[in-house]
């Protein structure tokens, strides 16, 4: 299969220029170039994109997650043609997903078990008194706060996959990076193109996100009307931190795509039989 040309969104993070009062004025910054994907080495991700119910559900959850309205209509308004495009190709759709066993059933999933594994476990560090006020006191004053921490537990009991991101039945569904990357070798992909939220939290950090995928050697990139961010009360007007985590993304593992250059690459691979 021949390489697809798109363009791209990346970051010069160089050279610092010594004779201005702030170096790293003198970075490039961003610019825009053509780069390549291959076919039957990439691969889409669909990471976390969780129906969590609704303001009325559980509003202690959104008081302390207001990213979750921008989520729900990307997925609704972004997700469709990326995916119609993709899915028509030969490129695959892996899910990333977490949290409660709303998957654990599902072809894709048991699939995955079968070509992964078992995934390894992370004995935890003994806690002592001073740990457990430490981590009350972060619970209490820092995320989520008391009020609201009944509704986020009562919700995490009852998320899905938001009815756009529903996987197909061939699609694969990783839970952790040991599967992800188990796919990866299995399909003999090397460059990861996830969508999802957020991008500076599970998508970056999470297990299955971009840090523990590149520690693989896979290429980590996004597309970037198809993510937001967790934001706070300084960036939400302006979603800085979206900024910041495509700044990273560029820095740290991959590329920042169009949607619409995306679907037109996607649209330029194989068909799928």
């Amino acid at each position: 299969m021949h390489p697809v040309k798109l363009r791209t969104h990346y970051y010069q993070q160089f050279d610092a220029d010594y004779a201005r009062d702030v170096p790293g004025e003198g970075y490039g910054g961003w610019k825009t170039g053509e780069v390549e994907l291959s076919p039957q080495h990439t691969a889409l991700v669909v990471m976390h994109a969780w129906d969590c119910g609704g303001l009325d559900e559980y509003p202690g959850w959104r008081r302390a997650v207001e990213y979750y309205p921008r989520a729900v209509q990307i997925a609704r308004d972004v997700f469709p043609p990326i995916l119609d495009a993709v899915r028509a190709s030969t490129m695959p759709v892996f899910h990333v997903v977490g949290w409660h066993d709303y998957y654990k059933q599902m072809p894709g999933y048991q699939k995955t078990l079968e070509i992964a594994g078992a995934s390894p476990e992370f004995p935890q560090v003994a806690a002592d008194a001073v740990y457990e006020k430490l981590q009350r006191f972060r619970e209490q004053h820092v995320f989520v706060g008391d009020r609201n921490r009944p509704d986020v537990e009562e919700g995490r009991q009852h998320i899905k996959f938001l009815p756009a991101a529903q996987p197909r039945e061939d699609e694969p569904i990783a839970e952790d990076s040991h599967q992800l990357a188990a796919l990866c070798r299995a399909h003999g992909i090397n460059h990861l193109v996830y969508i999802g939220f957020a991008i500076n939290w599970c998508l970056l950090m999470s297990p299955g996100g971009m840090v523990e995928l590149s520690r693989y050697g896979v290429i980590c990139s996004t597309i970037r009307e198809a993510v937001t961010a967790v934001e706070n009360k300084e960036t939400a007007r302006e979603e800085r931190e979206k900024q910041q985590a495509l700044w990273r993304t560029s820095i740290n593992s991959g590329f920042v795509f169009d949607a619409e250059g995306f679907i037109a690459a996607a649209k330029a691979m194989p068909r799928r039989g």
